[in-house]
């Protein structure tokens, strides 16, 4: 666990470094880096104080906030597992619930919340809560398309939270996936995040159908023109049916470390932070999912290994994060991604292994 901590922490301190290089030509921004340096130190000791006690904290958590999106996606998991879209739910997570965790996530170290969906901006409340925890750094993934001045003001008063926006590609990708108009929608917004300042990002899908084209030298540099300082690259997992054609192979995988190696030399991309989700699951021992690195909440509070392993056996309405993180269920799912590591075939591993996660619910 002693080299995942590090592994984890040195990604950390990339993060943190190459964010300070965004942020050198603005007043605010360095202002914020310099709490931002202290927070994530603050945070890392405190993981190593639990890992002494015998628990190992993530520095991540996903927490999925709203059910409901103004888009209809084709491919989104959030849509295919049923946690988002029209129907009869359990009740979300209200603002109470959602303090109460991101207080325990403050107090137990975790440094980072990724805030989903759904889509996110549609819990404004929730959003503005986040803001109070400056502790801890929200991105916040979202399509874009309600990003108003109101959202623009809190994204400049609080720069813990960074929007994350979802694109596919070139415009005519994002539209034959998101709707006509939504890329428009989105480069207008990059614009108006761009006369601010604010560090923001995007995140890529990537297939078999637009690996080359995402990945491309001078696609990232229109990225990085647009003032994007953050970029997710996200491997497709077929959550819809015969769509196992766009999932990454071995030799694909092969290609896009290579690929995204490359972005991150680049002397172009110095002030961009280049992430790969799931990344080398072979070299960290396993997927990071179920409290090795991360679990997502999804809306109504139940407590899953991953957003796109959608099993849970707790729910935080009731039970603490570090109750969830000791729990059988989450060390049996840990050991079936490290013992399948060596199988990973592209997207998530428990995706893979659903049945043997189903199994491990008590």
């Amino acid at each position: 666990m002693l080299n995942l901590n590090s592994f984890l922490n040195n990604g950390i301190k990339n993060i943190s470094e190459t964010a300070g290089r965004f942020y050198l030509g603005s007043r605010r921004g360095q202002a914020f880096m310099l709490h931002m340096v202290s927070d994530l130190r603050r945070g890392a000791k405190l993981r190593e104080q639990h890992e002494e006690n015998g628990t190992h904290i993530p520095p991540f958590l996903i927490a999925s906030i709203a059910s409901d999106c103004n888009l209809r996606c084709t491919g989104c998991y959030a849509w295919a597992s049923g946690a988002c879209g029209s129907g009869q739910k359990p009740e979300q997570l209200n603002a109470g619930h959602w303090r109460r965790i991101f207080q325990e996530a403050s107090d137990i170290g975790v440094s980072f919340i990724l805030l989903a969906g759904g889509e996110p901006l549609l819990r404004q409340d929730i959003i503005k809560l986040a803001a109070e925890f400056e502790h801890i750094i929200f991105p916040v993934f979202t399509n874009g398309t309600m990003i108003d001045e109101d959202y623009l003001n809190l994204f400049d008063q609080h720069r813990n939270l960074i929007p994350v926006l979802s694109i596919e590609g070139n415009a005519e990708k994002t539209d034959a996936r998101r709707g006509n108009g939504v890329a428009e929608k989105l480069k207008q917004a990059a614009k108006c995040l761009k006369e601010r300042g604010i560090l923001f990002g995007t995140s890529i899908t990537v297939t078999t159908q637009n690996q080359n084209e995402v990945t491309d030298p001078a696609f990232a540099e229109t990225l990085r023109e647009s003032g994007c300082g953050l970029v997710f690259y996200v491997e497709y997992v077929p959550v819809e049916k015969n769509t196992d054609h766009l999932v990454l192979d071995e030799e694909h995988l092969h290609l896009l470390a290579e690929q995204i190696d490359s972005l991150r030399k680049s002397k172009k991309n110095k002030g961009m932070i280049i992430l790969s989700f799931p990344g080398d699951e072979e070299s960290m021992g396993g997927c990071l999912a179920a409290g090795r690195g991360f679990f997502h909440i999804n809306p109504t509070g139940g407590a899953e290994p991953c957003p796109f392993s959608p099993y849970s056996e707790m729910n935080l309405k009731e039970q603490s994060l570090l109750t969830v993180l000791q729990s059988p269920f989450f060390e049996k799912v840990r050991e079936i991604s490290a013992a399948e590591a060596l199988n990973h075939k592209g997207g998530c591993t428990l995706f893979q292994y659903e049945n043997e996660v189903k199994q491990a619910i008590l």
